[in-house]
């Protein structure tokens, strides 16, 4: 399922929770928001310069938050800064280009700004620079022999330079922070197939299948499930709050069976299977494309701490390899994870999100590549080939849909929306996505690759290395089994006559050979 990040025009403040203690030593727990934004950038460009880096390297967001007291629950957190590799020379170069995509894409970044600072940024560094100058040639020359006079004054000049020096390399360190925080907000470039427009303007790919005709009233999967004995919202929201659900008996199987059956498919494509830390830092969750700080954020973050829970198992699998060098011959890269996802799902509202089809947790499966970036396209087809697969493998009613510009998160170069009808609900419902992200998060998360061989014309020059220069590797993401969309799917499709619902042939052998759940006897 799409899980949107940076979207244009969006503030974003978190919500937040943690655990103060009573006087009677229990917890309870509070939210607070923050006002903070942090935004994200990508973009094609030329290629960076090589740094020396081993196969694994930490970068600052690994800094752990210091105490401001010796009370926990008064922590202060230090936050770790962290810098996209973005182009401003080619921002700048193809400023007509990048003003058109922020348009099409319904962005807030502000383009002028970005290259008002990028400007100010070169005009400072020079200054930087010449006094730089100025100070080696003052050091160099109270190297000889002086009048003491003379080096009085020297050392006053270089006292001044200093001084000047410091201050000016202060406003620097500011303007490139602010310069990032700014360009970060530019979403990724944009395919040139992708329709422009908004969510309506989302174009069908592929059709696949025909609803199912009923001669009998047809139930939703939250009379299903009630019927059944499958499905408690009732105890969860006394529990937990509202959109959330306990799963029983069969629905219990069921989830159990999607999961196992579903990596065992993607698994013989190659895919290797993890399971995903469900907290991780803030920084991470940036790094991906997400905004973890905003009103209307789908993210959740933990009072006094760097970290958030993760909505999508994307972003700690895109920080597996994160300040990395990965050699070419290990390309592609493809995981299939597990984990629970966890979606504030501010704004959501009405009939459309009643049930299992909008919740605050769930389990996932999530598809994500690396590869070189001649072969991302490739590798978005894959990923579109095996959903289709699964999901009609399993009797569904299905269409695929090539998302318009201004419904794309900032990642996206492209995305596909895999629908399903869904009977119980009249309409067609989002069971899966899959994105090619190109080089958005790479350049966020230091994710590169070394090619095999150096590219023609890069001769090494004397004394150097002749191992090619790091590349940009991309990155794609798709959904492999949202459950609780996919329980929805299967219990309205699957109804009987007679209240049972019929277990798809493929999942059966994943729940022990049960074909039909049925009523239970009061």
């Amino acid at each position: 399922m799409g899980f949107q990040c940076c979207l244009g025009g969006t503030t974003l403040n978190a919500l937040k929770f943690a655990a103060i203690p009573s006087s009677s030593s229990s917890s309870r727990l509070v939210f607070r928001s923050l006002s903070k934004t942090f935004f994200l950038y990508p973009h094609y460009s030329p290629q960076r310069p090589s740094f020396s880096l081993p196969i694994r390297a930490f970068s600052t967001s690994t800094v752990q938050a210091t105490k401001a007291t010796q009370n926990p629950t008064d922590e202060k957190v230090v936050k770790p800064q962290w810098k996209a590799a973005i182009d401003f020379k080619w921002i700048r170069d193809n400023k007509d280009v990048v003003a058109v995509n922020i348009r099409n894409r319904n962005s807030n970044a502000n383009l002028e700004l970005v290259l008002h600072l990028y400007d100010k940024m070169l005009t400072l560094q020079k200054e930087v620079e010449r006094l730089r100058g100025e100070r080696n040639v003052v050091a160099n020359k109270m190297k000889g022999k002086l009048e003491p006079s003379e080096r009085q004054k020297l050392i006053e000049q270089g006292k001044n330079l200093k001084e000047e020096l410091l201050s000016l390399e202060e406003d620097l360190l500011k303007l490139t922070d602010e310069l990032q925080q700014e360009a970060q907000c530019i979403p990724n470039l944009t395919h040139p197939d992708v329709p422009i427009g908004g969510e309506d303007c989302a174009t069908i790919r592929k059709m696949v299948g025909s609803p199912r005709e009923f001669s009998f009233p047809v139930k939703d999967h939250q009379q299903l499930g009630k019927d059944l004995d499958l499905l408690d919202f009732d105890a969860a929201s006394v529990v937990s709050g509202s959109k959330f659900y306990y799963l029983k008996n069969e629905a219990v199987m069921l989830e159990m069976a999607l999961i196992n059956w579903t990596l065992s498919q993607v698994m013989k494509s190659g895919f290797i299977p993890l399971t995903t830390p469900e907290l991780v830092r803030s920084s991470v969750v940036e790094k991906c494309g997400f905004q973890p700080r905003g009103t209307n954020t789908q993210v959740y973050s933990i009072e006094g701490s760097d970290q958030c829970l993760i909505g999508t198992a994307e972003i700690p699998v895109g920080g597996i390899h994160m300040d990395s060098i990965i050699s070419e011959s290990l390309l592609p890269l493809k995981y299939v994870a597990f984990s629970h996802c966890f979606r504030t799902e501010a704004g959501a509202a009405g009939a459309a999100t009643r049930g299992l089809y909008r919740v605050h947790q769930f389990s996932k499966a999530e598809m994500f590549i690396i590869c070189r970036p001649d072969e991302s396209e490739k590798y978005l087809e894959e990923l579109i080939r095996i959903e289709e697969d699964m999901f009609s493998s399993l009797g569904l009613h299905y269409k695929i849909l090539d998302m318009a510009s201004g419904d794309l998160g900032a990642p996206a170069y492209r995305k596909y929306d895999i629908e399903a009808w869904m009977p119980g609900l009249e309409r067609f419902g989002e069971i899966s996505s899959a994105s090619n992200c190109t080089d958005y998060q790479s350049r966020r998360l230091g994710i590169r690759y070394r090619p095999s061989e150096p590219s023609a014309g890069n001769t090494p020059k004397k004394g150097k290395s002749n191992l090619a220069p790091p590349q940009f590797v991309h990155t794609l993401n798709a959904t492999a089994c949202a459950v609780p969309r996919m329980l929805v799917c299967l219990l309205e499709n699957y109804q009987q006559e007679d209240g049972s619902v019929i277990i798809p042939p493929p999942l059966r052998p994943f729940m022990g050979g049960l074909e039909l759940i049925t009523p239970k006897s009061r």
